[in-house]
């Protein structure tokens, strides 16, 4: 019953929405019953149809950016389980390069300059973790861009002007009495200033979950959006650059989750859950008309993380 009020609360018919052809949608399952922890890419339809399985391959592989028709994720393939490293592949998973040697933490990445340069979460051995660097797409080198080892740096995003940084951040990373707000700096690591505050009388101030993370940049520039935990459930919430105006950017009454938005600004792509986060869908909203449409069904529980990529179909 609680899937079927899922599908009926969150899934307009095809006919109903229209479709942004030029793009397909990548996005992370989790396949059960295997012997390791296998997290596989799959790639999809924007009207949900075409769903296929593009990686293959029993490793820990997340989605995390696309530029044009190219994906870029994390992987710990040939590698200690869960040890992080940048991928590139085509459209279709094909031609995976390794781009760069730095170790990355779990995180969503950014870039910027056409894709040639790439705002990540990185570490460098025990003592240097949860720090921006900026690595270069065709070499790999890299850079450190903060050095606050006390500090947690996460899910940096570029403005599309890829003059700023907006990302997670928590000053004492070790402090549990703390959590991460969303936090701009200017992409040199100067001016560091804090946006959101996560509000203290929050019912769920004390509770597990994001209080600030997944940060992505509208491409109009107007604000940034967000994950946060608050009365309950995850929902996506935005945030002007400068700080001043905070609003939760959707009317759903179920959680929602890691999310994406295409190149023209004119579509959101999230993944949603029931509150109880026990079955998560791939979801499409039109950003006009707030039209929502459920695109994956029940086959595998764990479907996250959604990213639009140019479609390399005629």
């Amino acid at each position: 019953m609680k899937t079927i009020l899922l599908a009926a609360l969150l899934c307009c018919s095809a006919a109903a929405i229209a479709q942004p052809d030029a793009y397909r949608i990548v996005y992370n399952v989790h396949l059960p019953d295997t012997s390791r922890d296998d997290w596989e890419i799959f790639s999809m339809r924007t009207d949900g149809s075409g769903k296929q399985n593009i990686t293959q391959n029993p490793d820990v592989a997340w989605a995390y950016y696309a530029y044009g028709d190219k994906l870029y994720f994390i992987s710990d393939r040939d590698n200690c389980y869960r040890c992080f490293y940048l991928y590139e592949s085509d459209a279709q998973g094909k031609n995976i390069r390794k781009v760069s040697d730095l170790q990355l933490e779990d995180s969503w990445i950014s870039s910027r300059n056409q894709g040639r340069e790439m705002v990540v979460a990185g570490r460098q051995g025990k003592d240097i973790r949860y720090q921006l660097f900026l690595i270069d797409i065709t070499t790999g080198s890299y850079s450190q861009l903060t050095h606050d080892t006390a500090a947690r740096y996460s899910d940096p995003c570029f403005s599309p002007d890829g003059e700023q940084i907006a990302f997670a951040y928590k000053a004492r990373k070790r402090d549990k009495s703390t959590h991460d707000e969303i936090y701009l700096m200017n992409s040199d690591g100067s001016g560091l200033r804090q946006l959101s505050h996560y509000p203290a009388d929050n019912p769920s101030y004390k509770t597990y979950g994001y209080k600030a993370g997944a940060t992505r940049w509208h491409p109009s520039g107007a604000f940034i959006s967000y994950l946060s935990k608050q009365d309950g459930r995850h929902s996506i919430f935005g945030i002007t650059p400068d700080g001043k105006k905070q609003w939760k950017l959707t009317d759903n009454t179920l959680a929602e989750g890691w999310h994406d938005w295409s190149p023209d600004g004119q579509w959101l792509v999230f993944n949603s859950s029931d509150i109880e986060e026990t079955q998560f869908h791939i979801s499409l909203m039109n950003w006009e008309t707030k039209k929502q449409q459920q695109l994956t069904d029940n086959s595998f529980k764990s479907q996250q993380a959604p990213v639009f990529i140019r479609s390399a179909e005629k």
